[in-house]
């Protein structure tokens, strides 16, 4: 890594001191639900369960998105004498983590970014190699790792532009704590020339991990039940929503219903706990939540299935899903989860987040981009009404998905090399 620079070394100072607090922000953070109040002590650095032996990948991702994309590439990696560690921050990707990790695998979640934690963290787990998914950078823990000689990798790397605009303001900084990483696998050219312009070495375009999940899981049980409530009953799907995009979401359910009376629009919140929020938002319009165990009745306009890990159901029962966070400028939401599951996409103008992945299935739809709760609503009586445009866009969303693989087996290549480096040194 390279000399600390004075913000480095200023943020270090900082966090030092105010580490003894951290036990009453995490003591508050898990009245609030946002923490798991019986693992607080890895928050700080101390684990209660042992370092296996062998050679340990620790793999690291902040929340949910990226803790699912990094499970293709821990499969790959984890032969045998070899296990995993995986970190994140969120108490929603630890619960799906206890139902997705293989047994060689170990999750804990990441600790707060003092050097006491940090010290503590590593001196525990000594890992073999550091992976570090997206873009969720900790200095102290990276200072701390390439301290000691880790191999670390940033892999499914992604900046948008905004941030890489941010991290210009201080490019001493943004070289010096780059530096910490043996390379960066970027998810397309523009991520990858602004790493590179930030200062980072050993910056390559593998694509993303994202493209090369498996499709995501879907209970046979409940599938069968929801497809029994619903019969053959239109299907507006809204994934992953965030906040200030449902109001654009229930007009255009209004305007379908004029045409499709018998509409089922179904809103998968981003984060379930909206499900009350977005009921509020229905109005006199008919709503059913998903979290009180019902299912759609014959008259039930709006099902809000605000509820964790079950977006692999309704990819398999809409035809077209409206992906979230794209109506605001929050990027989009995975486009890919939708295409390999027979499910067209349609988005807003904001889709930073996956541009390649957007741009390919956009091109190989023919359509796909939607602005107001006309176009949405006018991009879904197509696909009601019209087979010929309905199957050229789920055709075109899965065969637009099938042309960004690849980037699962140079992750994994990369990987290999650290790994044989380390045990060389």
């Amino acid at each position: 890594m390279d000399r600390l620079t004075p913000g480095l070394i200023a943020y270090r100072t900082l966090t030092g001191v105010f580490s003894p607090v951290a036990n009453l922000v995490l003591r508050e953070r898990a009245a609030r639900g946002k923490e798991d109040r019986a693992r607080l002590a890895e928050r700080m650095g101390i684990a209660d369960v042992p370092r296996p032996d062998g050679t340990l990948i620790w793999i690291h991702g902040a929340s949910v998105g990226e803790t699912l994309a990094a499970l293709p590439l821990l499969s790959a990696l984890l032969t045998p004498g070899r296990s995993a560690l995986v970190t994140s921050g969120t108490v929603t990707s630890a619960k799906l983590m206890a139902q997705r990790l293989p047994k060689a695998a170990i999750h804990q979640f990441v600790p707060i970014d003092s050097p006491r934690a940090a010290r503590a963290f590593l001196d525990h787990w000594r890992p073999d190699v550091g992976l570090f998914v997206d873009s969720d950078l900790w200095p102290n823990i990276l200072m701390s790792a390439a301290a000691r000689d880790i191999p670390l990798a940033l892999v499914n790397a992604r900046m948008s532009a905004r941030s890489a605009k941010g991290w210009g303001r201080a490019p001493k900084t943004a070289r010096a704590l780059l530096s910490a990483f043996d390379g960066i696998l970027a998810i397309d050219k523009d991520v990858a020339e602004r790493f590179s312009g930030l200062g980072g070495r050993a910056v390559q375009v593998t694509g993303s991990l994202k493209a090369d999940a498996p499709p995501l899981p879907a209970d046979a049980e409940k599938l069968a039940a929801l497809e029994a409530a619903i019969g053959t009953r239109p299907i507006l799907l809204a994934s992953s929503t965030h906040p200030g995009e449902d109001e654009t979401l229930l007009p255009a359910h209004d305007v379908l219903r004029r045409d499709h009376p018998d509409l089922l629009t179904m809103i998968v919140p981003r984060h379930p706990d909206r499900g009350g929020e977005i009921e509020g938002l229905c109005g006199t319009r008919t709503v059913k939540r998903r979290t009180t165990g019902v299912l759609p009745g014959a008259d039930t306009a709006i099902y809000i299935a605000d509820t964790m890990g079950e977006l692999g159901l309704f990819y398999r029962l809409a035809k077209i899903a409206f992906m979230g966070g794209s109506l605001i400028a929050h990027g989009g939401q995975n486009p890919l989860e939708p295409a390999r599951l027979g499910c067209a996409v349609m988005a807003g103008p904001h889709t930073e987040n996956f541009t390649g992945a957007y741009d390919a299935i956009f091109d190989a739809q023919g359509r796909g981009r939607v602005v107001t709760s006309g176009d949405i609503a006018g991009l879904a009586h197509d696909v009601f009404t019209q087979p010929d445009v309905a199957n050229t866009m789920i055709d075109g969303a899965a065969m637009g998905a099938a042309t960004l693989g690849g980037a699962l087996g140079k992750t994994r290549d990369f990987v290999e090399q650290l790994l044989v480096k380390h045990a060389h040194a």
